[in-house]
């Protein structure tokens, strides 16, 4: 009896992913354990081995396709003895659809869905034009493949054909600016749909003259991105405390801990950062005031026995915010070791879901850009997030004398259902104290 092999679920929240790449073709023979294809999520890409063994008698979906559903064939698995089969389930939609698929329904997506490719989809119009019936616009196949090509929405565009059918020249003035769109209600921007103050794709194109500009369409990582962010903005009531720390004392350790490190080949065997120290005092401070290390839950608030602390790392097209679990038991050399792994992996995209998912709050250091001052979006689940600037030479008071000293602005984003502003002042407070006397990150 044939074998389903089906697209796996790699973490609790993945709904659909991109089949990158087969190890294997049709005819080849797999063992269990035996590595057949590669799956890449937003958050990075990931072998799947055979569970079984036997004959790849089919292969459903193409390497390269993307929103490849979970659960979906994506492969079929002869036993001994069976030939390959004459039918096999159809394959998963690709990334460029065919032309003679209809046009996008003019329905809003539901909310917190999100809207993949380039098609817009719009909520109806008051008024049905008239080449609409029952939600569908009516136009010749030609004009849907330019419209999709264009990423304009079919139902924004007034057709001059045969009972008001769009042709390819409403499409091609509509492209250039010379028939304006006709206004529609803004989208949910749960993925990307619509863009600053509810403008459409087709919209911002006919801001900019044709060939000023390169589209470069946004991948997975960049998409789930944009989602979450818009929803913690949209959904997380926000808050902000900024307060400067004097760093005098931290930068004379980490001189002093650098310079005692041992050799090895010829090379320090370690050199700890200033975000090392960002790290463990923040872990620190969580653990002193344990109701702000907290993860509003709907009608529950989650208060962590660890510090589990997120990192932010850019990598190109997005960012990643691995977990440090634990952060509060482990010595500043292992920290400094275990975010310059986690940045590699995920720099290379060679994380898993342990590695990013969960976590009770976020560090986002933009220092070593020379930013002095910003606000970070909160990371849902998580209750908080702590952005760094630069650390710099500051004059400053001290008992009416003028003396200068190395300072480092702040800033502390609080999810105010979880962590109140006290509470949230309490934490940078505590901090503050720790991250100025480093001694005290050991006691």
């Amino acid at each position: 009896m044939s074998i389903n092999i089906t697209m796996p679920a790699l973490s609790p929240t993945m709904e659909e992913g991109k089949l990158a790449k087969w190890h294997v073709k049709e005819g080849d023979n797999v063992s269990s354990g035996d590595v057949i294809a590669e799956i890449e999520t937003d958050k990075a890409t990931m072998e799947v081995e055979a569970v079984d063994e036997g004959k790849i008698g089919k292969i459903v979906v193409a390497e390269g396709t993307e929103n490849v559903k979970v659960n979906a064939v994506i492969a079929v698995l002869l036993t001994e003895g069976e030939s390959a089969p004459s039918a096999a389930p159809a394959p998963a939609p690709k990334a460029a659809e065919a032309p003679k698929l209809e046009a996008p329904k003019a329905a809003a997506p539901a909310p917190g869905s999100a809207a993949s490719g380039s098609a817009v989809v719009s909520p109806p119009p008051k008024a049905a034009p008239a080449a609409m019936n029952g939600g569908r616009v009516f136009a010749s196949p030609l004009a849907k493949r330019l419209a999709k090509d264009a990423g304009i929405d079919l139902a924004a565009i007034s057709g001059t054909g045969p009972h008001g059918r769009v042709v390819k020249s409403d499409v091609e003035a509509a492209k250039s600016g010379k028939t304006p769109l006709k206004a529609a209600p803004a989208a949910t921007p749960s993925g990307g749909a619509t863009m600053a103050g509810g403008l459409t794709k087709a919209q911002v194109l006919a801001l900019y003259p044709e060939g000023s500009y390169d589209i470069v369409p946004n991948d997975g990582m960049r998409k789930i991105v944009a989602a979450r962010l818009t929803e913690s903005k949209q959904t997380v009531p926000h808050f902000y405390l900024t307060l400067d720390c004097k760093i005098d004392a931290l930068m004379d350790a980490r001189e002093q801990i650098n310079a005692a490190a041992p050799l090895r080949d010829g090379k320090p065997a370690y050199k700890l950062s200033v975000n090392d120290f960002v790290m463990k005092a923040w872990a620190a401070a969580l653990m002193k005031v344990p109701t702000a290390n907290a993860t509003w839950a709907g009608d529950s608030i989650l208060y962590h026995k660890h510090a589990d602390v997120a990192v932010a790392v850019a990598v190109p097209g997005g960012l990643f915010t691995p977990v440090v679990r634990a952060c509060e038991t482990k010595s500043l050399r292992q920290i400094s070791e275990e975010v310059k792994d986690l940045a590699g992996r995920a720099r290379n995209k060679k994380l898993i879901p342990a590695d990013y998912q969960g976590g009770t709050s976020s560090v986002s250091n933009l220092g070593m850009f020379g930013i002095k001052h910003f606000s970070a979006v909160i990371n849902p689940p998580h209750g908080t997030i702590l952005a760094v600037g630069a650390g710099e030479e500051r004059v400053y008071a001290d008992k009416g004398q003028v003396k200068t000293g190395q300072f480092m602005t702040v800033t502390l984003s609080c999810d105010h259902r979880a962590v109140d502003g006290t509470l949230g002042a309490e934490l940078l407070a505590a901090f503050k104290a720790l991250i100025e006397t480093p001694v005290m990150m050991l006691a």
